[in-house]
């Protein structure tokens, strides 16, 4: 095999279509554009989403609100969640995705209060709820802000 015997895979590739020759062609004539109209002219055709003047969708549906492009999004750990580490350990964003509580980090990760922890974790995160940070350390572990 080498580069001077490469073809296609059959019957993939097919031969252009050719308007405009003749009647026999079955695109003769008018090719393929029908009688006179805005379509068959040079240049012309309509813009996308241009509905024949009629109030285009993107105009009639309601619009409400704003999205904030500054906006930050969490990706979200219970308390209960950290019970699979063992004591004393680092629990940093590595050992999230290992644990496989976070599949893709977004702007970072937050601890919530949800469930008890009953072992001391040194834990690692963006951001903790209050009531996270003190059951982290009722628990004797710490909170680390990264």
């Amino acid at each position: 095999m080498d580069l001077s015997n490469l073809k296609p895979a059959p019957g993939s590739t097919k031969n252009r279509k050719r308007i405009g020759r003749g009647p026999g062609s079955g695109t003769g004539k008018t090719s393929g554009k029908g009688h006179k109209g805005q379509n068959a002219r040079s240049g012309g055709g309509v813009k996308p989403g241009f509905e024949g003047g009629q109030m285009p969708l993107q105009r009639r549906t309601p619009k409400r609100g704003f999205t904030s492009v500054n906006k930050k999004v969490y990706n979200l750990v219970n308390l209960r969640d950290l019970e699979v580490f063992e004591a004393g350990t680092v629990v940093d964003l590595e050992q999230y995705g290992n644990a496989g509580l976070i599949s893709n980090p977004k702007d970072g990760i937050k601890i919530l209060a949800d469930g008890e922890l009953s072992k001391a974790l040194t834990v690692q995160a963006h951001k903790f709820s209050k009531s996270a940070a003190e059951k982290i350390e009722s628990a004797g572990g710490k909170a680390e802000v990264i």
